[in-house]
């Protein structure tokens, strides 16, 4: 999501504003307003209405990779704290929710299919609160190249990460990056479901646009609508957020290395006071549009561009 004229520098941005210029994909210029496209009840049975890869036989496995532009979407998520309000499980259920949505509201004859979810991630920012358990960096590229190169290996063409945690947003870029070196013949893709989605920006008031960064409003709201039953009554703000120095900021163009505990002492950082689920119901129908979008783009087209030769 493009929110680069929104974002802060002296307090930092929060997960869905990266401070870059996202061109925004043709087809989904006009889709600002959620579309009513088809629905996971309106896909007929059989085989094609299968997106789960793990439901599939080998068999099907191997004559979907080989189809034009096959395409695995992997969904990224943690382990970690989410204040004492949010279950520990935030961004594994964002990440695998946004994931199914997003593949029933596509066209249900493209070849793109959906893996488990990978719920432990690279969380050692939230260490020293109970719950939170954080792989090793080396652990988590390792297994991304691995995953990556058994399904290359099986024909697939395409490799989506969607990743929910913005803790391992970088590190999931350089595992893109080293398992594409491994096998130029699969596009990698390490996208972030808060950056891209048109319309979000508009939803979140400030100062909670600019200082939201973890257990706030926007992820509160969004899994007040998702799963209100995990959703805890102590909804407030841990206190003013400290700023950082002049010109940069905790997330941004110019970011700083921070861990929780410097933050805040119950883990939010933001106020999830003012979260609803109607708030959380528009900023799911924003996120799983604009994703449905980027990914009807991306099997519309010929990417990877292969190997140039001078």
């Amino acid at each position: 999501m493009n929110l680069s004229v929104l974002r802060s520098h002296t307090v930092g941005t929060p997960p869905w504003s990266n401070g870059r210029v996202h061109s925004v994909p043709v087809a989904c210029q006009a889709t600002i307003q959620i579309s009513a496209m088809a629905s996971a009840a309106s896909i007929p049975p059989g085989p094609l209405r299968r997106r789960l890869f793990s439901e599939l036989s080998w068999p099907e496995v191997a004559q979907g990779a080989a189809r034009t532009g096959s395409t695995v979407v992997w969904p990224f998520g943690a382990i970690e704290q989410h204040g004492p309000h949010l279950p520990l499980s935030t961004d594994a259920l964002f990440a695998e929710r946004v994931c199914t949505a997003v593949l029933e509201r596509l066209p249900h004859d493209l070849p793109i299919w959906q893996l488990p979810t990978q719920s432990l991630g690279f969380s050692h920012e939230h260490r020293g609160f109970a719950g939170t358990l954080s792989l090793p960096p080396e652990l988590l590229l390792g297994l991304v190249v691995a995953v990556g190169s058994d399904l290359a290996a099986a024909g697939f063409q395409r490799l989506v990460l969607l990743n929910a945690h913005g803790g391992q947003i970088a590190l999931l870029e350089v595992a893109a990056r080293q398992l594409h070196a491994a096998r130029p013949d699969l596009a990698v893709l390490p996208c972030f479901i808060w950056r891209g989605p048109e319309g979000l920006a508009q939803r979140i008031p400030e100062p909670e646009r600019q200082r939201g960064l973890h257990a706030g409003l926007a992820e509160t709201s969004l899994m007040l609508h998702l799963a209100e039953d995990l959703v805890g009554p102590e909804r407030q703000a841990d206190g003013p957020l400290r700023e950082a120095p002049e010109g940069w900021s905790l997330e941004g163009q110019a970011p700083c290395a921070w861990l929780t505990r410097e933050l805040s002492s119950s883990g939010v950082i933001g106020d999830p006071a003012g979260a609803s689920a109607e708030l959380g119901q528009a900023l799911f129908e924003a996120l799983v549009e604009g994703w449905r979008c980027r990914l009807q783009s991306l099997l519309n087209s010929d990417w990877p561009p292969g190997t140039l030769r001078g």
